[in-house]
């Protein structure tokens, strides 16, 4: 029997998890959290053989709460749930340590069969997003020698704004960290793609992800 921990804001969406898991005799939902914070209570108390988080949770979010449940070895395989197909979220939950990816506008036996493959020690991802993996990882590889020399040439802001948007960062949140208005925030990401040669945030955070940039 795998055990399950779901992790949902809306009580209407992990109803209807909860309806499809159920239709598999091999699954069993242990515990169910409404946050972040409490997903991690939850996970501490009841060690679920999987994590399906939901992304965008108030407080602590569903990729905060993966990080956490890996850091303390809790034992549990992460499935992350979405219905943003974003780059950034999936550069995040892949680098937190989530064996798969599914998207709720999906088929609703990819569900099943994320919770089945990252029990079993697998990964997972939704049709939808498996050609943006191998796209965004191969870019990555094409780019890394070139990256070296414009990583270096950054001045100490940029590093760290890099580093932020590694970390999934809003322009908003970033200025926050930073302790500087929003458009300012916006002139030092044009200016980090710009000196990286890329064309997007999404590939700003993989070079962030290879230079361990992301901040603690």
């Amino acid at each position: 029997m795998t055990r399950v921990l779901l992790a949902d804001d809306e009580a209407v969406v992990r109803l209807g998890v909860r309806t499809v898991l159920a239709s598999d005799p091999g699954i069993e939902i242990v515990a169910e959290a409404a946050d972040g914070r409490e997903a991690i209570e939850l996970a501490t108390a009841h060690r679920p053989d999987v994590a399906v988080l939901d992304v965008r949770m108030p407080g602590t979010d569903g990729l905060a709460a993966a990080a956490e449940i890996t850091r303390r070895g809790l034992g549990a395989a992460i499935l992350v749930l979405t219905t943003f197909a974003d780059d950034d979220y999936l550069v995040r939950a892949l680098a937190e340590g989530a064996g798969g990816f599914v998207l709720k506008t999906g088929d609703p036996r990819e569900i099943v069969d994320g919770v089945r493959a990252v029990a079993a020690g697998g990964a997972y991802l939704s049709p939808r997003m498996a050609r943006r993996v191998l796209d965004l990882y191969a870019h990555r590889h094409r780019r890394r020698r070139a990256d070296h020399a414009a990583v270096a040439a950054l001045s100490e802001r940029e590093r760290t704004v890099l580093g932020l948007l590694g970390a999934g960062l809003s322009n908003a949140e970033i200025g926050r960290a930073l302790h500087v208005v929003e458009g300012t925030v916006k002139a030092h990401v044009s200016a980090v793609l710009d000196r990286l040669g890329v064309r997007n945030r999404v590939q700003a955070a993989i070079v962030a992800y290879e230079y361990d940039l992301i901040p603690e």
